[in-house]
């Protein structure tokens, strides 16, 4: 029986994550005391007793969701509950690519920040902020959404960002836009439509500077053997520590394909699937790609008991 470590995205944040487990695990602490070390700011405390607002900022964001997978990570662990044959493959979505590139011992963690340093402030400087966003929408394909945009005579440029599970879809794009498509959805014929927490129009045209600054970027690193598969946000299909670069330099302006990646999981012979870090929206996306599979979400220490049940 085959087991898939997925990480959270951008947008998975809450203040306050993570905080038990730098409580109670010494690895967590010290992950979390490396993340300040390496910003040069404290952003632990902004992660744990800062304003929502803040920490959505996407410098501020990245790495504090990626340090948080990778805190959970260790306490596990620590703890014994996770070991380097617990697990057959794993994926991250979007930026929870970062997480598991750490997990899968390809990339140090000291190089996963410095990298989501360099990401995350190409990607914010992309567009003023406010004058960009996402909005996921519930109902509806993927050739649905795309027909709709198409059709709209919007005020503003809007592109399919995710494909995350049949029945929801994330678009992105100029504000107004977005905003417009919110206000309408009824007369769209979409069930629901809510405004994402982040702060630019991410997996579009739109962060194409982003994408050439990583480019110019990403040669600096080195990505270790993969111990795992790691099924690529730009293709849903596994890929290797040779083309990752690649891969993360257009998975900035590229559609996540997260159905496509679970969908992709299960037919290789995945029947159990651990989401680690804030949240649990991968586990609820993956319970809507296959009512059949488990699928449990590691956010707080009181879940490692999940494990024993899955």
């Amino acid at each position: 029986m085959k087991t898939a470590l997925i990480f959270p995205g951008q947008g998975s944040q809450i203040v306050g994550m993570g905080y038990d487990f730098y409580s109670h695990f010494q690895s967590s602490r010290d992950i979390y005391d490396q993340l300040d070390k390496i910003m040069g700011k404290s952003l632990v405390k902004l992660i744990f007793k800062g304003e929502e607002n803040e920490l959505a900022m996407t410098e501020n964001s990245q790495p504090s969701i990626m340090a948080t997978s990778v805190a959970i990570i260790a306490a596990l662990e620590e703890s014994g509950k996770i070991h380097e044959h617990s697990f057959h493959c794993v994926a991250g979505h979007s930026l929870g690519e970062y997480s598991a590139l750490v997990a899968n011992k390809s990339l140090d963690f000291r190089d996963s920040v410095e990298l989501l340093k360099v990401r995350s402030k190409a990607m914010q400087e992309c567009m003023p902020l406010g004058a960009g966003g996402m909005a996921a929408i519930i109902g509806g394909t993927e050739e649905e959404i795309t027909a709709i945009i198409s059709d709209i005579n919007l005020e503003g440029k809007v592109f399919v960002a995710n494909d995350n599970a049949v029945g929801q879809v994330v678009i992105s794009g100029e504000m107004k836009a977005i905003d417009y498509i919110v206000s309408n959805s009824k007369k769209f014929g979409l069930k629901k439509v809510i405004k994402l927490s982040v702060s630019a129009p991410f997996h579009s045209e739109f962060m194409l500077k982003a994408s050439m600054t990583m480019q110019k970027e990403i040669d600096k690193f080195n990505f270790k053997p993969f111990s795992v598969p790691l099924y690529s946000n730009v293709t849903s299909l596994p890929c290797n520590e040779i083309n990752i670069k690649q891969i993360l330099v257009e998975q900035i302006v590229k559609k996540v394909r997260w159905r496509e990646i679970i969908t992709n999981m299960i037919n290789d012979g995945v029947e159990k699937f651990i989401e680690i870090g804030p949240g649990n929206v991968l586990t609820n996306l993956v319970k809507r790609i296959s009512k059949e599979i488990k699928s449990i979400s590691i956010s707080k220490v009181d879940d490692f008991e999940k494990l024993d049940n899955i």
